[in-house]
């Protein structure tokens, strides 16, 4: 049995909460740009977080609720997440993003994880604060993968993480196979495997003996 843990922004998902959430209030492309600099490894995740959670005060839980809704996994993403939970392995999404927009993807595909670790925008008189809170701002992945490995009596050899920004290099570092997903010029020198779809990530996983081959293969 193997421990998988994947990110969820730009990796299960090709969208970006904070971006979505932005939108609603037209600071999408001030969320974008201090994305792209906490992913290249320009700025702290945390402080990039807790900059995106503050233009984000004042919107309604209402909206944002609309915008978890457009969250979406990539294509075969659930098949692959359904793949491996059958063979036995458990399957976590560590993420600096939001558990309200991971689990309406993922309902939204009718599939489900064994563990989600993830941040919370907190709400006051229906709106968001402009606050953030969770394990994942100053909390860094590895610890969560080690922390659950060890519970799960896994081998860290026996761990695999896919990732594409600079916050997932603490797990990519400690795993036993580390996979960038699209990674970011910054994550790329840190990974075993580089793919780009999530059929390619199950192909990969073929090979390396985490799951059987498909039976159409």
């Amino acid at each position: 049995m193997s421990l998988i843990a994947f990110d969820f922004d730009g990796t299960l998902s090709d969208s970006e909460m904070t971006v979505l959430l932005g939108q609603r209030l037209g600071v999408d492309d001030e969320m974008a740009e201090i994305t792209d600099r906490a992913m290249n490894n320009e700025m702290s995740y945390a402080e990039s977080l807790r900059s995106r959670a503050e233009l984000l005060a004042g919107l309604s839980e209402k909206e944002a609720e609309a915008a978890y809704s457009k969250v979406e996994l990539r294509p075969d993403a659930a098949m692959l997440i359904d793949r491996l939970r059958e063979a036995g392995h458990t399957v976590a999404i560590f993420t600096g993003g939001f558990e309200r927009g991971v689990q309406r993807a993922l309902e939204a595909d009718r599939t489900s994880v064994d563990r989600i670790v993830s941040n919370r925008l907190p709400i006051e008189d229906g709106e968001l604060t402009g606050e953030v809170e969770g394990p994942l701002i100053e909390g860094t992945k590895d610890d969560q993968l080690e922390s659950l490995a060890a519970t799960l009596d896994i081998e860290m050899a026996d761990t695999v993480a896919i990732g594409d920004g600079a916050n997932d290099l603490p797990m990519l570092e400690v795993a036993g196979l580390a996979v960038g997903f699209e990674p970011k010029p910054a994550v790329e020198p840190s990974c075993n495997e580089v793919v780009s779809t999530m059929t390619a990530l199950g192909e990969l996983l073929e090979d390396r003996g985490v799951l059987a081959a498909a039976a159409n293969d």
